[in-house]
């Protein structure tokens, strides 16, 4: 299961290794350290190592524009709860045999039964990165059309793959990032990530994790239990990036 974390985002467990105190901070005596040879780092006073947020923003500033805008305006969008997972379920919809996404993990229903829940369902994914895995049969049943275009317009806060990928925007942000943000972000994802195959058609028993039945009045009780808990948790990470994207180009303006 957590394998995910590492294929899905294509990012080495390594780099969660490596703390970083965010801009601004001066890191005494560390020009000595292997930390010296790590990019966007630069010596300050003699021994001293400081991120060098003024050589990251000149060379990133496009894309940390674009997460700070999305961070954004994720959070400020009204929250939407009513898609109950229902995306992985798109994934699998009238799919053929022996081209079940997740192969390696069962079907808790009968290909049958599975279709049957996504007819009976008004699918509304807002999220281009699960929509894009919809099959061809599925795609028309989603009531709105994300893409990596409109892709500020279209995330919320409600979304539990926008709420995973607060871990990916923080990673994409590097060292002005601080350490903790980065594994605060990450922890949520994996949560996130198991929620989201409880509530899959797939049968994850086998991983030590119970089936949340979202074609079920209880289940989907439950899902949007989990929803608006995660909701709030990542509005709250969504934050904390803007602010250290905030400090950061402050530091860099000032060098």
């Amino acid at each position: 299961m957590d394998d995910f974390m590492f294929t899905y985002y294509p990012f080495k467990p390594a780099l969660l290794r490596r703390w970083h105190p965010g801009a601004g901070v001066r890191l005494e005596g560390a020009a000595g350290l292997d930390r010296a040879e790590w990019k966007w780092y630069r010596q300050s006073r003699g021994t001293d190592l400081m991120v060098d947020a003024r050589q990251l923003f000149e060379a990133r500033a496009q894309s940390i524009a674009f997460i700070s805008r999305l961070m954004q305006r994720t959070a400020l969008r009204p929250a939407q709860f009513g898609c109950f997972g229902l995306h992985e379920w798109a994934m699998v919809y009238k799919v053929a045999d022996g081209h079940v996404r997740h192969e390696s993990i069962p079907l808790r229903l009968t290909a049958e039964q599975t279709d049957k829940v996504v007819e009976s369902h008004r699918i509304s994914c807002s999220h281009f990165d699960a929509f894009r895995f919809f099959t061809p049969e599925a795609r028309g049943r989603n009531s709105l059309l994300p893409s990596r275009e409109n892709q500020e317009s279209f995330e919320q806060a409600g979304c539990l793959h926008a709420g995973m990928d607060v871990y990916k925007w923080a990673i994409k942000l590097g060292p002005i990032v601080p350490g903790v943000l980065l594994l605060d972000s990450f922890e949520l994802a994996r949560e996130i990530r198991q929620v989201d195959m409880r509530a899959s058609p797939y049968d994850v028993s086998s991983f030590g994790l119970s089936a949340i039945r979202i074609e079920t009045a209880e289940g989907k009780a439950e899902y949007s239990t989990f929803q608006h808990d995660f909701a709030a948790r990542s509005n709250i990470l969504r934050t904390r990036l803007v602010d250290s994207i905030a400090r950061a180009e402050s530091f860099a303006t000032a060098e």
